[in-house]
């Protein structure tokens, strides 16, 4: 995976989705299973190209905070809650917090995952009623 060379966070990002995904072949050719490309990490939200080879897969895991998975090239097997979703691309799957799941591509395949971290609970302070 190449070195993240680009500013992850600001005010406003613009990325060009054609070459970041061209980065992402390119590093996938080199690197085998899979690869990863962060666009954006930027306090509670994280943007990352993830490109699958044919046979690649992201093990078990779970995220804290809600995501998004938005294919963009070829096909992925979403599996959560005992369920396989197949998502072409074009594809949208959005994820509860919490849910673990897992990723495979027969043919390989490149999405954007978009996590955005659970945020701690707000605590308001109760001020007395002074009447």
């Amino acid at each position: 995976m190449p070195p993240v060379n680009h500013p992850v966070s600001g005010t406003a990002l613009v990325f060009t989705l054609a070459e970041e995904l061209q980065t992402v072949r390119a590093a996938l050719a080199r690197a085998g299973a899979r690869t990863a490309r962060t666009l954006v990490k930027e306090g509670a939200l994280r943007a990352t190209l993830v490109g699958l080879a044919p046979g690649g897969e992201l093990k078990e895991h779970r995220a804290d905070g809600p995501i998004t998975v938005h294919v963009l090239e070829g096909e992925v097997t979403f599996t959560a809650e005992g369920i396989d979703r197949a998502l072409a691309a074009g594809s949208l799957l959005s994820l509860a917090p919490g849910i673990t799941h897992a990723v495979k591509s027969a043919q390989g395949g490149i999405f954007l995952l978009t996590v955005a971290a659970a945020l701690p609970p707000v605590l308001t302070q109760i001020t007395p009623d002074r009447t």
